[in-house]
């Protein structure tokens, strides 16, 4: 692109950015530092939060930024991928960056491309540096996309570094077993610098990666803890003493004790610049909200929807636990739209004694699969999934089935989950 062009609109820039580059992933950070530095951009001096991990990415973004915003902080949080809009990708104390703030940004990282091409989700990344850098937050937390070492995000160096989870998921691109997949993850630790695992017992690589780097690991279960009390209430044990007696975060399901227990901690490593308090942390946790993750909504018709990007074997696990707590009275059907190259037949099997009835989406974009191909493969793992269009129409027909007190489960990426919230009208 010649310095100084234009597009006319948003759109028009995101759907160059979707064909500026060969591949749609293609890791690594070479690139990425080049572009930027031709930007003119510099570290942030604020605190950076860098989370990855394989699931529970989201629900410690949503928490940092709401803990952090009850106790009078200002935030700036980058996550991927979007449900419905673009902007989502991009809060500043909660709110969805503007479109003009995009733009200015979208042309700054263009005039500094010079021979280099980015994907999609680096120039989403670049962008979130150029608006952090002009909103000036007192707190930048951003989310991993995939993997760490060579994800865009780690081009910053975090001030703390955290890894929820490690799980079998973008096994193409991040290696076959969870040894490797943790060694990626763990590519976000810096020397000297606090690391947090989510994990009680995170894979060797990961304790490996932060002893050779010199990163200060703190691990769930040794350094700190999310203990559950009867009556809706849990206790933080940190390195700096206890929360007892704490409410439940708003996000449904047990492993949400977890992920606000590792983001308890991270914080803590930022005690000396970041300052919280039991009230602050109380109020984020009662007021924390993040669409897509059982998500519930109550249809006049007198079913329930509920939806959720569960899309790898362990989020569907945890999907299937928060079902089994939360029961319905009458059946659960389920609305299902993967990509290709997910592990599909062991997602559906965590889930084939929690559904009654099946209605295979089309899921849209080039690795996304059909409603026949999903139903095939739902058969190889001995589900019997009705073929049902595009993810609007699967709603249709699974609605149509539904009774008083049935419930309609949508779930399997988030592109299934979008298109679900536009249909029901869900505000983001």
């Amino acid at each position: 692109m010649p310095t100084g062009f234009r597009f006319p609109s948003l759109s028009a820039w995101l759907d160059w950015q979707q064909v500026l580059h060969p591949e749609p992933i293609d890791l690594g950070l070479a690139r990425v530092t080049r572009v930027l530095a031709r930007t003119g951009w510099r570290r942030p001096r604020q605190p950076v939060i860098t989370v990855g991990g394989t699931n529970g990415k989201g629900s410690c973004v949503a928490l940092l930024d709401a803990i952090l915003r009850a106790g009078g902080h200002r935030v700036g949080t980058f996550t991927s991928p979007h449900l419905v809009d673009y902007r989502e990708r991009i809060r500043l104390d909660g709110g969805k960056v503007s479109e003009a703030s995009l733009v200015v940004a979208f042309e700054r990282i263009a005039d500094a491309l010079g021979e280099d091409s980015l994907t999609f989700f680096e120039f989403n990344t670049l962008a979130a540096l150029l608006v952090f850098e002009t909103f000036a937050p007192d707190v930048i937390v951003l989310e991993v996309g995939m993997g760490g070492r060579l994800d865009a995000v780690n081009v910053v160096d975090a001030d703390v570094a955290v890894v929820v989870s490690v799980g079998l998921d973008h096994m193409e691109w991040l290696g076959a077993d969870v040894e490797t997949i943790g060694r990626e993850k763990a590519g976000i630790f810096r020397a000297g610098r606090p690391a947090v695992s989510g994990m009680r017992a995170p894979p060797r690589s990961v304790i490996e990666v932060a002893r050779d780097c010199g990163a200060q690991l703190k691990v769930r279960g040794q350094d700190f803890d999310g203990i559950l009390r009867p009556h809706d209430a849990w206790d933080f044990v940190g390195e700096r003493g206890t929360l007892a007696a704490l409410p439940l975060p708003a996000l449904p399901g047990q492993v949400q004790i977890g992920n606000a227990a590792t983001v308890l901690a991270a914080l803590e490593q930022l005690d000396d610049r970041v300052r919280f308090d039991r009230s602050s942390v109380e109020r984020g946790l009662r007021t924390v909200a993040l669409p897509g993750r059982f998500q519930r909504h109550a249809d006049p018709r007198g079913f329930e929807w509920i939806l959720d990007v569960a899309h790898n074997p362990d989020s569907a696990r945890v999907l299937a636990g928060n079902l089994a707590q939360f029961p319905a009275r009458g059946r659960t059907l389920a609305v299902c739209g993967m990509l290709g190259d997910k592990e599909v037949d062991r997602v559906l099997s965590e889930l084939r004694a929690s559904v009654d009835r099946w209605f295979a989406a089309r899921t849209a974009g080039p690795r996304g699969l059909s409603d026949a191909q999903l139903a095939e493969r739902a058969r190889d793992a001995g589900i019997d999934a009705q073929a049902a269009g595009s993810v609007v129409e699967a709603m249709a027909r699974a609605a149509s089935a539904a009774g008083k007190g049935d419930r309609i489960v949508v779930f399997g990426s988030f592109h299934t989950v979008g298109p679900a919230l536009s249909a029901l009208q869900y505000p983001l």
